[in-house]
Parts: structure tokens; sequence; C-alpha cells
């Protein structure tokens, strides 16, 4: 017996106009975005990367809001995975039998919500709390990321627009709490190996 969520009746109609515009669209352009779907999120640990880089130059408590930051990204995941257990959505390409440009995900691969949202607007609201220029890089990237997982088939609108909610959710109040005791952290691990991690070293120093 399916017990399995239907989710194409909030959003069913948008999700196959934009699988039909897909198959529709140049096969470059299909290419790109399917790539972008399946390898995009490196981009966002690229950004977490040069936000430590560049705040380890401000001092540690900066230093340690960057650091929390993939952290902050993992724990949106994991919220945004038990949804994915509580509700168990299949997923459009599944229940509507669409052909899509990406492999329909096995049965029991629930849809909603979208992780690959999740993480990317996670990223992307914590990076904006440490680095407004990067983390817009990355709230840009967030949509792309968003819009891809539609449009190669394996989500809902609504699967990736919840995604989304959940990711800035999370990442905005653990960030925050994190920058509330930046301080206080920075001060215990300065005193342990990861140090090193926290501030950059002397212009003199080799």
């Amino acid at each position: 017996m399916n017990l399995a969520y239907d989710g194409s009746a909030i959003d069913g109609p948008a999700y196959l106009d934009i699988v039909s515009l897909a198959h529709r669209a140049p096969g470059w352009l299909d290419s790109l975005i399917t790539d972008w779907s399946s390898y995009g999120l490196a981009v966002f640990a690229v950004l977490m990367f040069l936000a430590w880089w560049q705040t380890r130059r401000a001092g540690a408590p900066a230093a340690v809001t960057a650091l929390a930051v993939p952290l902050v990204t993992l724990l949106a995941f994991g919220v945004d995975s038990l949804l994915k257990l509580t509700v168990h959505e299949d997923r459009p390409c599944r229940q509507l039998h669409t052909v899509t440009l990406e492999a329909c995900p096995a049965p029991g691969d629930w849809s909603f919500p979208s992780n690959h949202a999740a993480l990317a607007a996670a990223a992307a609201v914590a990076l904006l709390l440490v680095s407004r220029r990067l983390g817009l890089i990355a709230l840009t990237a967030a949509v792309l990321m968003g819009a891809s997982r539609v449009w190669v088939g394996v989500h809902y609108p609504h699967d990736v627009l919840i995604g989304f909610v959940v990711g800035a959710l999370v990442a905005l109040l653990a960030t925050r709490t994190v920058r509330r005791k930046e301080s206080s952290l920075a001060t215990r691990l300065k005193e342990g190996p990861l140090r090193p991690l926290l501030t950059a070293a002397p212009p003199d120093s080799v």
C-alpha cells in the first residue's frame, strides 16, 4: 500500500509547465542546468572557504562565525531531512509519470522539502551574516540551485520554496546564536588546536 503524500494538487500544473519548457529548451542550456543541479553545491563550499580566509584577518571572533557556517548548513540539512521523513511526499516525476532531464529518484527518496534548496539557502543566509558580498553571491547561487531542481524534474516548486524557508530560518537562528557568543567561543578555541584557524599568521612569519 502506497502511503506517500501526493503533492501534485499544490502546484503540479506549474511543475509540468516547467518540465515541458525544459524539453523544448536548447540542449546546451539543459546540460548546463543539469550540471549545475548536480554539482553546484560545490560553489557554496568555495564561498565558505573564502569567508573564513577573509575573516581570520579580521580577528578570531569573526573567524569563529565563519567557521560555523558549514556546521550551520549541516544543521539545516538535518532539519530538512527530518521533515522529509515526516511528510513522505512522492517525487513529482514519479507521481505524475513524466519524463525528466534527471533520472527520477527511487521510491522512498522523498521530495518535500528540497535538501538542495535548504542547503543552499542555509549557506547563503549564514554567509550574509559573515560577508555581505559573498552572501549576495551565495544567495544568487541558491536561487539558481532551487530553480534547477524543478527544471530537471526532481522537485515541485513548493518543495524548493519550503526548503528555502527551512534552510534560511535554521541558518538565521543558529548563526545569530553563534555571533552573540563569538567572543567567548574565540577565547576558548584560541587555547586549543583550532587556534591556527582563527587568526592569520603575522606578515613576517613563515
